[in-house]
């Protein structure tokens, strides 16, 4: 198990000095879903030189670039909803997903977030600090963000349809995958179904396309947010080798209303929740995730 620091969409030489100092051995760089705030330049793909430039100038401090999270939305929002523009898409992601691979970055998270993170008023914990917070009771009656409502299967569908793409591809490249729980893990949002929300869904997830390239991007935070026992979460798929690298966070309160917590403050036992990740052989990083 090592220490990874992320949560960053720059890697500045002020980022990466520090991080060599705080100890991180691992850093994952993160794509800002703000338009103004990206990681790479780009259209619609990412290019394998702009890939390659972000791993030597990280191994220039000594640390290693073990994973990129995310790409803009628009990469591939026709892909998750089955729009017109979805094969264009496919294309696309395939191309940067590779290039990601063959510039020596050995890990890619993603999410199945169409409309991205919600969170409703936020929430003033110990010393006032302030914590994001979800309450579904607000949330689950305002408008639509897409233009119609989607349901679970057609949802399912989409996923199943990419998963069996791009994984045999991984495997190819010698890349592996994970995907984000959704955040928060409700059963649907602005009229698109939350579909990566429980302990059956990521089972679900995993057997799509069994595989070593086919894993979980686990936001411990997200996961402690469901309704269900994030300790046999933990076991289960550290077991099964499918976390790829974990946020390692802590929140108060399960769906459907919930808040975030320094690490020390929340329901889980951050203690207990390292000593499965140790005793299941994970070895991995983590990092601090966000926080108040």
């Amino acid at each position: 198990m090592r220490c990874g620091l992320g949560q960053f969409h720059k890697p500045s030489p002020e980022f990466l000095k520090f991080a060599k100092e705080y100890g991180a051995t691992d850093i994952l760089l993160n794509q800002n879903s703000d338009k103004d705030n990206h990681l790479l330049d780009h259209n619609d793909r990412w290019e394998l030189k702009d890939l390659v430039s972000l791993r030597r100038n990280v191994e220039s401090y000594g640390m290693k670039l073990s994973a990129l999270e995310n790409v803009p939305t628009k990469f591939y929002d026709h892909i998750m909803l089955g729009g017109p523009k979805r094969d264009e898409q496919i294309e696309n992601m395939v191309y940067t997903i590779r290039n990601i691979a063959r510039a020596g970055i050995p890990i890619f998270g993603y999410n199945w977030m169409p409309s991205q993170v919600w969170r409703t008023e936020p929430k003033y914990i110990r010393g006032n600090a302030e914590a994001t917070a979800f309450d579904y009771n607000i949330a689950k009656d305002l408008p639509l963000t897409h233009d119609r409502e989607y349901t679970e299967e057609e949802m399912w569908n989409n996923l199943e349809y990419w998963i069996n793409i791009i994984t045999p591809i991984a495997e190819e490249e010698g890349i592996r995958l994970g995907i984000h729980p959704c955040d928060p893990p409700v059963e649907t949002l602005g009229g698109i179904p939350q579909l990566l929300r429980s302990f059956d869904a990521y089972k679900r997830l995993i057997e799509i396309y069994p595989s070593d390239s086919n894993g979980i991007e686990f936001c411990q935070g997200t996961f402690s947010e469901m309704n269900d026992d994030i300790y046999e979460m933990i076991k289960y798929f550290g077991e099964r080798k499918k976390i790829l690298y974990v946020h390692f966070r802590n929140v108060s309160g399960q769906v459907p209303k919930f808040h975030e917590e320094f690490v020390n403050t929340g329901y889980v036992d951050m203690h207990k929740a390292m000593k499965i990740y140790n005793d299941v052989g994970y070895d991995s990083f983590f990092i601090d995730d966000h926080v108040p």
